[in-house]
């Protein structure tokens, strides 16, 4: 990647992979990017499991009603924990990690999408982060924020079009509803 502006630009999200295996460099370098990220008060308090076993992806594929499907595709996911009762931003720094993760991924050629797991669940009731409990064994304490599905891309999409940009939504010195 040649600047962090056509990374931006670049980035999309990919729902399609091929089976090729992630190398292991690859993997280590967008744990990196994740442990590397910004949180509040230098905490550090996520937590992530990475998950590669098919059986497992199918399950974390089903642990919603909908957008969640295409994990079972993925050669891997990588589930985003916190803490509430450790660090109250557990959800921002979560969220931070994980746009790391998929900048990294990117960078890397490899495509990522984020599934989110918080506040969604099955339509009986049962909560996302219930089932992905189950699945991985995750401590009572810790509660999934999402997971990031990566892999090879096994579609193509155009860059964002800076046309389509909303710069509407930027106030300058006071919010101006007169837009």
């Amino acid at each position: 990647m040649n600047s962090f502006k056509d990374l931006v630009q670049l980035r999309r999200s990919h729902r399609k992979f091929t089976n090729e295996e992630i190398d292991p460099e690859a993997v280590r370098l967008i744990m990196r990017a994740a442990l590397m990220a910004p949180t509040s008060k230098s905490m550090r308090a996520w937590q992530f499991v990475l998950v590669d076993d098919k059986m497992d992806l199918q399950k974390l594929a089903d642990a919603k009603d909908m957008g969640g499907q295409f994990v079972k595709d993925a050669p891997l996911a990588i589930v985003v924990l916190g803490d509430p009762m450790q660090n109250d931003c557990w959800v921002e720094d979560g969220a931070i990690a994980a746009i790391s993760m998929q900048y990294q991924a990117e960078d890397l050629g490899l495509g990522s999408c984020w599934v989110q797991l918080r506040g969604r669940g099955l339509s009986d009731g049962t909560t996302a982060d219930t089932v992905v409990r189950g699945i991985l064994d995750i401590p009572e304490n810790l509660c999934a924020l999402c997971i990031i599905a990566v892999g090879h891309k096994a579609d193509e999409r155009k860059p964002q079009n800076e046309d389509r940009l909303k710069w509407e939504n930027v106030h300058v010195g006071k919010f101006n509803q007169q837009q």
